[in-house]
Parts: structure tokens; C-alpha cells; sequence
């Protein structure tokens, strides 16, 4: 079986415009979530949200290209750009050529669906935005990376909800594990952040609502006084590159994706099972792709909304997957950082576990005041101060609604 590596590394996240950025605020424990900027929140029980800051998509593209695009889709282009930038193959035509997409995407141009609407329904349904169908499709995140660079492989939009970043990733790699592809550019992009977005997760009763005089306090995963989660937003893509051609060229290896699982719950539209079986399953499947026992696995970037379903359920399924050696794993919730980025959360946090390997550091969860023990989060979560310590293998788990269950598996390349 032919193995893969990352080769290539970039971000638009609530904690910066670059996988540098966004890395040193993990590290020190930033938080990205505030009171919302982008729309008048007013009539809004939800007051904050975790947006991209200072974004320019100039920088990335062109100013006319820009405007045929959503939110989410600038994010990926731009992501996209840094990854290759970061993998040196910009400009390299006959490798690009041959190389494909896979983007998760769990909603699409939300804010696009919103203006067009409320247009049409101002004009008496008869006009809105000619744009608008190529606007907000969840595919055109996909196209548009492939367009801007030249890329001629198959563009694939993978929709798992909050584990489409995960299973993005994880399709990649067995398309070139089976010799498909030799480079695939894989990852996340969303954004949410409307008021369309807003009411409609809040009357799911899923958003946080009671920290609007300090957001930064808002995300606190595993936390007795956690109530939901935040909306994130951005994009993080991930070069994957099979490995004898990226030593071929001389490329810079990050780590190696060594293993993927997925499975469906098939219980329930929102919530996840209680009973953590398929989820765990998927942790057991992922880390036998790998080659990995539970012991060996260092680090753990948990999905880890701040909501109790989510919370206590996923500490189960990893007393299920690893056993005794659950009480040894190092665990976080990053998402106390950069909120909930929902299709994109997948790739962020596999980022995440990629520069947890190469630095050897891993990122505390933020708020962790007071543990909630007795509803079942009783492991060790990296609590309000990450740790430098050798990482030589991390898993990444996301949770969509719906039942997606997805995990991936690094390890670090000698």
C-alpha cells in the first residue's frame, strides 16, 4: 500500500490568515470567538461568533474572481494558495495537472441563500441575483481551487456536516494510496456567519447564548457550565502527496496520514448516539488503517463542541476504542479556540495534529474551569495549558449530524 505524507500546509482561521498565525494561537492560548462583526446582531439571542479576521482576499486572487465567489469559497481559494505556496509545487504545470480536490463542505454560500431570498421575497418574487445558484453551491469551493490553479484531476465536494473536513481528508488519501492520484489537495472550507445561520442553529438550541459579556469565555468543552457550541468559519487545505514522490522532489514532509475510519451512527438527525459504539468503531477502524495500538497513540484532538451531548458521548467512545489507555491519552478541544468551523473543523483540527507532530507541543483546551466528572467527562482534556511533549502519533475525531462519524490517524515521518 502505497503511503502518503503532507507536503503542504494552509489556513484562514478565527486565529489568523496563516497556518503560522493561527498555530501561535493555539499555542498560547488565544481565543478567536468575539462579538459578531459581520451582520447587526440586535434581534439576535446569539451575540458572538468565531470569525476570520482582517481577511483580504486580494491578496489571493483577483478582485473581479473574488466577486463571483462566496465566503467560503474565497477562504478556500486562499487556503489553497498558501498550501501550495508551502509545498513549493506553485507553478509546477505537470504536476498540478494531474492533481485533484477533495473539499468537505457542510453547508455552502449561507450568506448568499440569505441575500438572494430576502430579495426575492422584497421583489415580489421576481428578481434576484443572477449569481446566485453558482454562488452558493456547496461544489463551487472545489471548482473555483481548481480553476485558480490549474488543476484537472476530479474536483469532489464531500458534505458529511461537521465531519466533512475528516472524510475529505480520508477519501483523499485512498485515492492515493490505490495510485490514482499523486497529489491530492484536501481539506475544509465553511461559513456561517449570517443571521440566517444564527437563528437556525439557535432555535436547534445547539449555540452557546449566556457568555455575551465575555466571549472568550463562551467555548468550554467538557466544562460543567458549558451550553453549545460557537460558529467558526474559514478554510484549511492539506497537500497530500504520495510518499516516494515527495522524497523524489525533494519535498518538505510534515507527517504521514496513516490511517482513516468512518462510520454511520444511523440514530438520529442531530444528536449522536449515547451509547458511543459506532463512533468508537470508527476510532478502532482508523487506528488499525494505521497500524497504530492505542497506546501509541500521543495525542487526541478531540471534536469536543461544548455541548453535553457531544462531550460526554465522545468520552465514551474513547473509553470504548482505547480501553485503559484512554486514561493516559492526552486530549483537546481546540474548537475552545476557534469555535465550532463546522465543515472546515475536520481540516483545522487535522492541521492541528500535523504541527502537533512536528513541533512537539500540544494545545490545551481553554476553559476548562471545572471538569464535568459526573456527566461523564472524566479524562484528561489538556486543561487551560498546552504541553511540549514528543508527539509521534495523533488522531483527529469529527462528528457530523446526521451520524458521521470520522477519524484520522498522523504519524510522525523519520
Amino acid at each position: 500500500m502505497r503511503r502518503v505524507v503532507v507536503t503542504g500546509l494552509g489556513c484562514a482561521s478565527p486565529l489568523g490568515n496563516s497556518v503560522e498565525e493561527t498555530w501561535a494561537g493555539l499555542k498560547a492560548g488565544k481565543c478567536g470567538i468575539d462579538t459578531i462583526t459581520r451582520y447587526d446582531n440586535t434581534n439576535f439571542k446569539v451575540k458572538y461568533d468565531a470569525e476570520v479576521k482582517n481577511f483580504d482576499a486580494s491578496q489571493y486572487m483577483d478582485k473581479s474572481a473574488a466577486r463571483k465567489m462566496a465566503t467560503y469559497c474565497q477562504f478556500a481559494v486562499a487556503a489553497a494558495k498558501m498550501a501550495l505556496d508551502d509545498s513549493s509545487l506553485m507553478g509546477n504545470a505537470e504536476v498540478l495537472e494531474n492533481a485533484a480536490v477533495y473539499l468537505g463542505v457542510g453547508i455552502g454560500g449561507l450568506e448568499i441563500t440569505e441575500r438572494s431570498m430576502m430579495e426575492y421575497a422584497k421583489s415580489g418574487q421576481t428578481r434576484m441575483n443572477p449569481m446566485t445558484i453558482p454562488l452558493l453551491i456547496p461544489n463551487e469551493g472545489a471548482g473555483n481551487i481548481a480553476m485558480a490553479f490549474g488543476l484537472h484531476g476530479a474536483t469532489h465536494t464531500i458534505a458529511t456536516a461537521c465531519a466533512s473536513g475528516t472524510d475529505a481528508i480520508g477519501n483523499a488519501l485512498d485515492q492515493i494510496r490505490c495510485g490514482r492520484y499523486d497529489v491530492i489537495l484536501a481539506g475544509g472550507a465553511e461559513s456561517t456567519q449570517c443571521g440566517f445561520g444564527n437563528l437556525g442553529f439557535t432555535i436547534l438550541q445547539a449555540l452557546s447564548s449566556k457568555w455575551a459579556d465575555d466571549p472568550s469565555k463562551a467555548c468550554r468543552p467538557f466544562d460543567k457550565d458549558r451550553d453549545g457550541f460557537i460558529m467558526g468559519e474559514g478554510s484549511t487545505i492539506l497537500v497530500l502527496e504520495e510518499y516516494e514522490h515527495a522524497k523524489a522532489r525533494g519535498a518538505k514532509i510534515y507527517a504521514e496520514v496513516a490511517g482513516y475510519g468512518a462510520t454511520s451512527d444511523g440514530y438520529h438527525l442531530t444528536a449522536p448516539n449515547p451509547d458511543g459504539i459506532c463512533g468508537a468503531k470508527a476510532m478502532t477502524i482508523a487506528m488499525k488503517d494505521a497500524g497504530v495500538k492505542p497506546e501509541e497513540v500521543t495525542y487526541y484532538n478531540a471534536h469536543g463542541t461544548s455541548t453535553h451531548k457531544n462531550d460526554s458521548g465522545e468520552t465514551q467512545m474513547l473509553h470504548i476504542a482505547f480501553g485503559e489507555a484512554a486514561k493516559k491519552l492526552h486530549i483537546s478541544s481546540t474548537k475552545s479556540m476557534t469555535g465550532h468551523c463546522l465543515g472546515n473543523a475536520g481540516s483545522l483540527e487535522a492541521m492541528v495534529c500535523v504541527k502537533a507532530i512536528e513541533d512537539g507541543f500540544i494545545p490545551a483546551t481553554i476553559n476548562l474551569d471545572n471538569p464535568d466528572v459526573e456527566g461523564g467527562c472524566d479524562l484528561d482534556y489538556t486543561p487551560n495549558k498546552g504541553i511540549e511533549m514528543p508527539v509521534n502519533v495523533a488522531m483527529s475525531g469529527n462528528f457530523g449530524f446526521g451520524g458521521h462519524n470520522g477519524i484520522l490517524v498522523f504519524k510522525k515521518v523519520n
